[in-house]
């Protein structure tokens, strides 16, 4: 979503870009004039981006940061800094996806990693040799909206009593024993998904993040989320939305006196979605949502 997202962004003169990936956004944002300073956990995509995008770091408008933006305050060089526009594509990159190696797809024969910074922290096949019923069932419910979440979450139980979870091949046997022969590609892409979320702590990240990068943007800056679980969508609507709102007396209060100022304002009202030829050009697509706020002057 490209081009709305340089919509968005037009006049921003600064732009801290939160999910620097493939660097797609990143140099769109460059060609548009904008300096760009670009976070992300991956080592491997700061280094291919910073060599795809080197004369704008030698012309010093463009300056990858390796780190996480949803531990922001932790990244010494960016505190106190302000940027007149913020974005944050959500979710594993297609190079991520891309790479067996990276082990976020359930192609057959893929480790189970996951892990969006590389080598820190469990991975995948961890957290399902590890965690408890009730941990594995709140993450297929939670973060993949499963029906059937304790049902998987006992089978992947009894499975790994006997055999340690190991590759994308031995969690989709686990999703096929609990559903039957018939599951397929939808189900081991939701639930593949929510394990992702929960080996990279997405969710709670994004809430976490999503006041500090507010309080880092200029007066009349804005912000451009994009994001593709429809938990990730509600927690950017309800925080943009709250920004937007002066009262905050209780509903019923009569007179209101709590003397609320909006920090700003949603800048579309609903989210944005990829046109059919973006979707039909990169099938990825087809789940995002674009939300954009604007910081008040």
């Amino acid at each position: 979503m490209v081009a709305q997202v340089i919509a968005a962004l037009d006049g921003a003169g600064s732009v801290l870009d939160c999910t620097l990936g493939g660097g797609g956004h990143s140099q769109a944002l460059l060609e548009a004039g904008a300096s760009v300073v670009a976070i992300d956990r991956d080592a491997d995509a700061i280094a291919e981006a910073t060599a795809r995008l080197h004369s704008y770091v030698e012309s010093g408008r463009f300056r990858p940061v390796l780190g996480d933006f949803t531990r922001i305050d932790e990244i010494p060089t960016l505190r106190n800094v302000a940027f007149a526009g913020v974005l944050a594509d959500l979710g594993v990159s297609s190079a991520q996806i891309d790479r067996n190696e990276r082990g976020f797809s359930f192609r057959p024969g893929v480790a189970l990693d996951m892990r969006m910074s590389g080598e820190i922290g469990d991975t995948a096949a961890d957290i399902l040799n590890t965690a408890s019923m009730e941990e594995l069932a709140a993450i297929f419910h939670d973060f993949g909206d499963e029906p059937r979440a304790r049902k998987l979450a006992r089978e992947v139980v009894r499975r790994r009593s006997t055999r340690e979870f190991v590759t994308a091949d031995d969690f989709v046997g686990a999703i096929r024993g609990t559903f039957g022969a018939s599951a397929g590609a939808p189900e081991f892409a939701r639930l593949f998904q929510a394990v992702r979320i929960a080996v990279n702590d997405e969710l709670p990240g994004l809430e976490r993040a999503l006041p500090q990068l507010r309080d880092m943007l200029e007066p009349g800056g804005c912000m451009v989320i994009i994001a593709y679980h429809s938990g990730e969508d509600r927690i950017v609507k309800h925080a943009m939305r709250a920004w937007s709102t002066a009262c905050t007396c209780p509903p019923r209060q009569p007179i209101c006196n709590c003397g609320g100022i909006a920090l700003g304002a949603m800048i579309w009202r609903k989210s944005i979605q990829a046109d059919a030829d973006e979707v039909a050009h990169n099938p990825r697509a087809r789940s995002a949502r674009l939300r954009a706020w604007r910081k008040a002057a």
